[in-house]
């Protein structure tokens, strides 16, 4: 156990007396207002009840200010010995700390300097803080501790409250949009028994009743797309998702994604919906289709935005064609012949869809900063997704990208079982490969897809990704509530 501080033992102490007087930790509070509302009332205002932390306050002899705060807003309370009484005074200036919670109840007026303030007529005492907050009530300075401690965070720092209030305004709006376009909300698996829906390394657990392993979800798109055979025409979900890679400032091993699939609709009309969703997503959140991101302005309210055909840019990079290329050791002989990158640089990539995504991220993808949609890719990348009539080395993809950052990735899905089930066994070769994060072939997908899928257009985003670009944050921690962080020695 750690050694308490002093002013920890003197709380201790303190809560003690406070004890004999009142219940430090009392049931409930009435309030008619929150803090936020209160601040709108008139002048005059009577029998106001409000509550809130305790962040500031200055204690005179007969008469007080305190400063109190809730997650949308704070207030100034005025308390004078005239209005609540000399022993009830006396007992306030022995009770309360900063970081105490207190509920009051009074009168609406504004100070000589502006300030809207009740008047307090009396109070409650409403919970005791053993730990007082930081000092002088600028947050937490230390980056580490405001993840571990993000309670502490929020309490203190007004840019933390803006960004957490904004993701459940974000998914506020998300529910109502598509509920709103015939979407229906479905929940599917987070322990699965193939790893599918995505390329990625999962993480592994063992179901002890059924005496199997199995996966952690890295994405919902299978069982989303076995909903659309069973009748479902839009599906949504909000999905936990498990990828157990490495971590950077754009991704952590558990994120939350939004993926949603819509019958008879192909890429095209995805792309449609996408730009108007989040366009109006980003207008309700900040009032604004323009957004500032790390010193960049992106304007997300253009009605076309810029296109990149991804094979043609990459065949120009690359200087050949390399869609017919199926050995990733001939592939990485030609990219080093180019003088693009040395043997070192791509040794630790085993498969064609590793090598060519590798090149993509680092000669396409950093390079774009606008909001600009790539499309037209390589079929050995998505081996769930519908290949182009016209070129079946292609497949009908479009991902649209800002500041060299993946906001969705959408595509016309593929329904048909035998194209399907060739797919998976060439992502099985690929694991023989060494490729860690290619799919199984799922037996139960496989069956689901031969009772008879129409055509189908699904399209995924990350909400963290979202957020970070949203509320201009440099990291996916600072818009995650609890990211998971490494046991304190």
């Amino acid at each position: 156990m750690r050694e308490l501080t002093e002013q920890e033992i003197i709380r201790r102490e303190k809560l003690k007396e406070i004890a004999k007087i009142t219940n430090p930790y009392p049931e409930k509070y009435e309030r008619t207002h929150t803090l936020k509302d209160a601040k709108n009332l008139r002048d005059g205002e009577k029998d106001v009840s409000i509550a809130g932390r305790i962040v500031f306050m200055r204690k005179m002899g007969k008469l007080s200010f305190i400063k109190i705060r809730d997650l949308e807003g704070d207030m100034q309370l005025e308390l004078k010995v005239d209005e609540v009484g000399e022993e009830a005074y006396e007992e306030f200036k022995k009770m309360f700390d900063g970081g105490d919670f207190i509920g009051a109840k009074g009168e609406i007026f504004t100070t000589q300097t502006n300030e809207k303030t009740l008047r307090v007529k009396e109070y409650k005492f409403l919970g005791k803080a053993l730990r007082p907050l930081p000092e002088k009530f600028h947050g937490l300075q230390d980056t580490e501790l405001k993840y571990r401690q993000r309670y502490v965070d929020l309490i203190t720092n007004e840019e933390s409250r803006r960004v957490f209030l904004g993701r459940s305004k974000l998914y506020s709006f998300l529910h109502k949009y598509l509920g709103e376009h015939g979407f229906l909300q479905v929940e599917t698996p987070i322990i699965q028994t193939a790893v599918s829906g995505a390329s990625a390394r999962p993480f592994f657990t063992h179901h002890n009743a059924l005496d199997i392993d199995c996966n952690l979800r890295i994405a919902p798109e299978i069982y989303l797309k076995e909903c659309i055979a069973g009748g479902f025409d839009k599906v949504y979900e909000v999905a936990k998702c498990f990828r157990n890679e490495g971590m950077d400032p754009e991704h952590l091993q558990e994120f939350t994604q939004v993926e949603w699939y819509c019958a008879y609709w192909n890429f095209e009309d995805n792309i449609k919906f996408y730009c108007n969703f989040i366009r109006e997503l980003i207008k309700e959140l900040t009032g604004s289709t323009t957004l500032e991101y790390q010193g960049h302005t992106l304007d997300f309210g253009l009605d076309n935005w810029p296109r990149i055909n991804y094979t043609e840019e990459m065949i120009k990079i690359l200087g050949f064609d390399f869609l017919d290329i199926t050995d990733p050791n001939e592939l990485k002989e030609k990219i080093v012949e180019k003088g693009l990158y040395t043997m070192d640089d791509l040794e630790e990539y085993r498969s064609i869809s590793q090598i060519i995504d590798f090149v993509y991220k680092r000669k396409i993808r950093e390079n774009i900063i606008n909001p600009t949609i790539i499309y037209n890719y390589p079929a050995s990348l998505i081996p769930l997704a519908r290949t182009n009539d016209e070129d079946k080395r292609r497949i009908d993809v479009f991902q649209v990208l800002a500041c060299g950052t993946e906001l969705c990735k959408a595509y016309s899905e593929l329904v048909n079982p035998e194209t399907q089930r060739q797919n998976f066994i060439e992502q099985l070769k690929a694991k023989e490969q060494g490729d860690e994060e290619a799919m199984d072939l799922d037996e139960d997908f496989l069956l689901a897809m031969e009772q008879g899928m129409p055509p189908i257009s699904g399209l995924g985003f990350g909400i963290d990704r979202l957020m970070m670009l949203i509320f201009n944050q440099p990291s996916v921690r600072d818009v995650v509530l609890f990211p998971l962080m490494k046991p304190e020695n």
